[in-house]
């Protein structure tokens, strides 16, 4: 706690509309609980306690006290308007923060602001032959009527009669009646609350002045909801900060129990970005970098459970600032449109209010394509992605906003292009080494210690963080239910869900067909190999294909030669007659792949024996009916897949000892892969003019 300074502005608006309400609500004594029958008990109580029981008077709630002090201060920001708005015709305009302030501004200018002879209308009901009529319109945006087409007529009865007009409202442009924001002199906005209001509010709502107040950094989260659950008269005022410094503390946007972006593995890209950022924000704190000069905004896609959500609260711990967490199904819960364009301003203006901070938006694809909206709907989604545009594009410094989606290409362009979204970025399904850190990271350091978690890892290839959180708690369950210690086996267990494991002929078939697909790529320079794996359903090489080796039609060809490495490799050590049908499963098979490719040659790249043609993909069908184009596709596998075979030939000791391992490991990642071919000699394909006669 810090000793509360003095603050130079009198606040003596302030304390006249406290004075008012108070004067307003009356003396009404609240007798405390147990006052009135006091029994030995309540006697006894009194008597230990050193007490006596008195009644307590009641106050100003804290809400209103708060509302009060911030609407006065708005009010006193405009020389002379608190005179004008009891002896004037002013036209003015109020924006809060939220739509629960509204009916809190409402109550206390009918008050304080207008006089006790003022007859104060709202637009349904505005007279003009009243004595000293008044205009107050206020509008939260939770209705129909709330619309800026509405009450113009009374606007217009009110310019006439010379009568003061104020309008309430969290979005002025979009609620209030578009005359009065057209005749409005004078915008005001509710500031935020600081040290000093708080401490007024609690000594209108005490009777007595702080002497502490709320750390500064706590400050920038209260708002004036809070302050009814702290404030109370019956507590003493220093009492009262104290209670609030201990409950902002624990706010949910405060939460930083989850890991930081430093802890969580699997995250590629983003967690690179998110790095550079908090580095950036390092910087941007200590007056070391603009802000214009930071990368602040990404859209995150990937497939549920990749952990997106807890993306986002991991990079505010990181950058230890806190978090607005919203979702355009959260807006869209508002009864009409006016509601949720108001939830979509509040989520932006109270990251605003707490920056720097982090704004989360979950869900965004909730928002379409302009492009396939159609009907009676365009219009009400084309005035939600207006808003949202409008906000993207004016995010006030110190605010990250962070956005996430399963589907990219659902969400408008105009959403996610450059100075609205900066970046783009997925998040894939995790690898097996990701897997087995997630692995580790659920376990924690007590259970398990020092267990290869690579077998477990490469069973739960194809799902997620959230797979492997709920794979690790049953394990924990199922080991409990059988009173003994966590074992590997059980989180295999959970992991496989009785799926059994890959027999050991297959295993060995698997290790022999990644080995030659990468033994092959490596002797064309077709890619850089990232990882080999055998899973519980087959075998994956995971590579970088090289882009400056794929743009002609050598370059293709290799690609096609490697991806037939694996068919080669399998008949060579094993034998054709061992050879399995797993490369040519599916459409995304070798084989498929293999064709594609040899038919994008063919009929698509222009460097095919049918010459200089392109025809869509939709339009081969007819193609493959056609014997003279199928004979070149043909010819073409059946040279790519012979020169495979001499490849592997070539090379048979390097596809052995990396099949051996593979099979011993289930798993190889890059640097065991270089350590490989460090001590494997891999052959390249030698052409004509490279061979020397004998």
């Amino acid at each position: 706690m810090k000793h509360l300074k003095t603050n130079a502005r009198k606040d003596l608006l302030a304390r006249a509309y406290l004075d008012m309400l108070g004067h307003n609500a009356g003396p009404h004594a609240r007798p405390l609980r147990g006052s009135e029958k006091r029994d030995p008990v309540e006697k006894a109580i009194d008597h230990l306690s050193g007490v006596s029981r008195t009644a307590v008077k009641g106050s100003i709630p804290p809400d209103v006290a708060a509302a009060a002090v911030l609407l006065a201060r708005a009010v006193e920001s405009v020389d002379s308007l608190a005179r004008e708005l009891r002896r004037g015709c002013p036209v003015v305009s109020i924006t809060t923060h939220s739509a629960a302030v509204v009916p809190l501004v409402r109550g206390i200018l009918k008050v304080c602001a207008f006089g006790k002879d003022a007859s104060i209308r709202d637009e349904q009901h505005f007279e003009a032959n009243c004595a000293n009529p008044v205009l107050l319109v206020s509008r939260d945006g939770s209705g129909k009527q709330h619309r800026n087409e509405n009450g113009n007529e009374a606007v217009a009865k009110a310019l006439h009669a010379l009568a003061p007009i104020v309008g309430i409202a969290p979005d002025p442009r979009r609620h209030l009646p578009r005359d009065l924001l057209r005749a409005a002199e004078h915008h005001l906005s509710l500031e935020r609350l600081d040290a000093s209001a708080i401490s007024l509010v609690v000594e209108a709502v005490t009777g007595e002045a702080p002497t502490i107040a709320v750390d500064e950094q706590l400050v920038q989260v209260v708002d004036i909801s809070d302050l009814a659950l702290s404030i109370r008269p019956d507590r003493s005022a220093d009492d009262c900060i104290r209670r609030m410094d201990a409950m902002v503390s624990n706010k949910t946007v405060l939460d930083y129990d989850g890991p930081s972006l430093e802890d969580l593995p699997g995250y590629g890209a983003a967690r690179d970005w998110g790095l550079e950022l908090v580095a950036d924000l390092r910087a941007y704190r200590t007056g070391r970098l603009d802000w214009e000069n930071i990368e602040s905004s990404l859209l995150l896609f990937g497939p549920p459970g990749v952990g997106k959500t807890q993306y986002a609260m991991a990079l505010a711990k990181s950058c230890n600032v806190p978090i607005v967490k919203t979702s355009v199904a959260d807006w869209n819960s508002a009864l009409y449109l006016s509601g949720t364009l108001a939830a979509i301003k509040d989520s932006f203006s109270k990251a605003k209010q707490l920056a720097p901070a982090v704004l989360f938006v979950d869900e965004l694809d909730g928002i379409s394509d302009r492009a396939s909206i159609g009907g009676e709907y365009r219009e009400y989604w084309t005035q939600i992605l207006n808003l949202l545009l409008e906000q993207l594009s004016a995010v006030p410094p110190g605010v990250i906003v962070v956005c996430c989606t399963n589907f990219p290409e659902r969400i408008d362009p105009a959403v996610r292009r450059a100075g609205r979204l900066d970046r783009t970025i997925e998040i894939p399904l995790p690898d097996a080494a990701a897997l087995a850190k997630i692995l580790r990271y659920y376990l924690g350091p007590n259970l398990l210690p020092g267990a290869d978690l690579t077998h477990a890892a490469l069973a739960a290839i194809g799902h997620t963080g959230a797979d492997v959180e709920t794979w690790v708690r049953r394990a924990r369950s199922r080991a409990r239910r059988a009173q003994r210690d966590l074992t590997i086996e059980d989180v295999v267990h959970e992991i496989r869900s009785g799926r059994e494991a890959l027999p050991d002929k297959l295993r060995r078939v698997c290790a022999v067909h990644e080995s030659g697909h990468l033994i092959v790529g490596v002797a064309l320079d077709v890619f850089e190999p990232q990882a080999l794996s055998i899973l519980d359903h087959g075998g994956t090489t995971r590579v970088d294909l090289s882009s400056a080796n794929a743009q002609t039609e050598a370059g293709v060809e290799n690609l096609i030669t490697a991806l037939l490495g694996g068919r080669a490799a399998e008949e060579i050590l094993l034998g054709r007659a061992e050879a399995t049908i797993g490369a040519g499963i599916g459409d995304d098979s070798d084989f498929a792949r293999a064709t594609g490719a040899a038919l994008d040659l063919e009929l698509g790249y222009g460097l095919g024996s049918l010459g200089v043609v392109h025809y869509a993909k939709n339009t081969r069908e007819m193609f493959l009916h056609d014997p003279g184009v199928t004979s070149l596709v043909r010819k073409r596998l059946d040279r790519c897949h012979e020169r495979a075979r001499a490849l592997i030939e070539k090379n048979r000791p390097a596809v052995e000892a990396v099949a051996a391992r593979l099979q011993t490991t289930g798993y190889l990642d890059r640097s065991e892969i270089e350590r490989l071919l460090l001590t494997q000699t891999v052959k390249p394909e030698l052409h004509d003019e490279d061979q020397t006669e004998d």
